[in-house]
């Protein structure tokens, strides 16, 4: 499984060289592939107050969705130390918009680690949660 992940890394690898990290220094790819085949990039975008920066991940799956894609299989993220896993922000969108895609992160290693969506935020909040909320109120 980790092989045919190959190609969508060294896409997201290519989205680094893109990155907006003026302050950080810290440049990150990411690559979604949906269910058509196609694959969205995007990169970390900056901005010197901090809270108003977006990661890759959003920034990728972000593109998918506003060029209509559907079903996100996987999102690929790059970073060259490795081992850069989504915060939680980037969690939480993927939580919403990829809720059953493999995500895949280059390790220090050389290698690519591989999980399911759902491991990285396991109870996350979701359009279950907001319908149990209108119902309570």
């Amino acid at each position: 499984m980790k092989d045919k992940y190959k190609s969508l890394m060294d896409k997201a690898k290519k989205a680094a060289a893109k990155s907006y990290s003026p302050y950080s220094k810290f440049a990150v790819g990411s690559a979604a592939l949906a269910g058509d085949g196609k694959v969205y990039t995007g990169t970390n975008i900056e901005n010197a107050s901090y809270h108003l920066t977006n990661c890759a991940e959003r920034t990728a799956l972000f593109n998918a969705v506003s060029a209509g894609a559907k079903n996100i299989t996987a999102v690929a993220i790059w970073n060259k130390n490795g081992d850069v896993f989504p915060c939680g922000s980037c969690r939480q969108v993927i939580a919403e918009l990829a809720p059953e895609a493999d995500i895949i992160v280059n390790s220090a290693n050389g290698k690519l680690i591989v999980m399911r969506a759902k491991e990285l935020l396991p109870f996350a909040f979701g359009e279950k949660n907001l319908k149990q909320l209108i119902v309570k109120s």
